[in-house]
């Protein structure tokens, strides 16, 4: 028998593909129950969560990289709304109206030739808080952090970003960089000092910043490699992206923060966000990106979607209702 520690990152993607090649799209969720004598009960020390599935020739994995509960979501998602008017759709929507879960879902697309990653979620600075659990989705998904080729930076809040050191050293060691320009040339700039940009500010110095010589950038409708290109999506941050990914004739749109709450941000999209930094900018970019991926019928992975983060949006009333997948892909 082969020493599992030499098989290769093609042979992984191809025993994963085994027996799914013939659906057009596929969907596997296999949670580890992984626990360790310091867990607890609460959601902190969620079992591993991991969902695969198939996009034409390339290989999908969401890993939840952590979970955590919030205060009152009008404070972040409704901004300026009444109480009343957010906790009355939160409450029509089956959710409670003062508090909320939020949920940290990077994404792995494995084209064959190339593994990329997007986002890395907390990392080692969020492991106390039960997340920051993204290597270990990888590991039970059979990836190894040197097998990761690229890492796409969708934007650059600590939550996406937190992960790309380990211990002081690159966390994927053999990885090249993909960023957008706009969005890394803003946060590099030591005028973030003394504003409130100043703690992203530092925080890309810390994680971004020592990998400048394997970081290249992107534009728009720029191609990360074949298959996969970005699309500019500014407003929650300067140089926010987001990417389509496109195999054999079918293509998932990869949303990152376009939309951080499943019911507010999509049932109103032209509310406003507390973390959106031109506020009216992430609005009309929500409408006009979730106009597109409704239009088309387009399944979408949004990085703070529930879990596992893949749904469709159906055009409705002022907004777009949300449609997590279910047993579609299964057939």
């Amino acid at each position: 028998m082969d020493d599992p520690s030499t098989i290769s990152r093609r042979s992984l993607f191809l025993a994963a593909g085994a027996g799914t090649l013939a659906a057009p799209l596929v969907f596997s969720r296999t949670p580890a129950l992984a626990r360790s004598a310091e867990d607890t009960t609460d959601m902190r020390m969620s079992p591993i969560e991991i969902r695969s599935f198939k996009l034409g020739s390339f290989r999908i994995l969401a890993v939840r990289d952590g979970m955590r509960a919030s205060g009152n979501p009008g404070e972040t998602y409704g901004i300026g709304q009444p109480a009343e008017a957010v906790g009355r759709l939160l409450e029509d929507n089956f959710l409670p109206a003062g508090s909320f879960v939020n949920s940290f879902t990077p994404a792995l697309v494995d084209t064959g030739a190339e593994v990329v990653l997007f986002d890395t979620g907390m990392g080692e600075g969020g492991r106390q808080a039960g997340m920051g659990r993204l290597r270990e989705g990888l590991k039970y998904a059979g990836y190894t952090p040197d097998q990761i080729s690229v890492v796409v930076l969708t934007h650059m809040h600590g939550d996406h970003i937190g992960g790309l050191m380990e211990g002081g050293k690159p966390a994927f060691p053999n990885a090249r960089y993909v960023a957008g320009r706009t969005e890394y040339d803003f946060w590099v700039n030591p005028e973030r000092m003394g504003t409130p940009a100043e703690q992203g500010h530092q925080g890309v110095l810390a994680k971004v910043q020592p990998l400048a010589e394997r970081l290249s950038f992107i534009e728009d409708e720029g191609a990360v490699v074949p298959g996969i290109t970005g699309h500019d999506a500014f407003g929650h941050t300067p140089g926010h992206m987001i990417f389509r990914v496109e195999s054999e004739g079918r293509a998932l749109m990869l949303t990152a923060d376009t939309a951080n709450h499943y019911v507010l941000s999509l049932q109103r999209p032209a509310w406003e966000v507390r973390f959106n930094m031109d506020k009216a900018a992430a609005a009309a970019t929500r409408k006009r990106v979730f106009d597109m991926i409704a239009a088309d019928r387009l399944a979408f992975l949004g990085y703070h979607m529930p879990f596992p983060a893949i749904g469709f949006a159906e055009k409705a009333g002022e907004g777009f209702r949300f449609v997590p997948v279910s047993y579609q892909f299964d057939m």
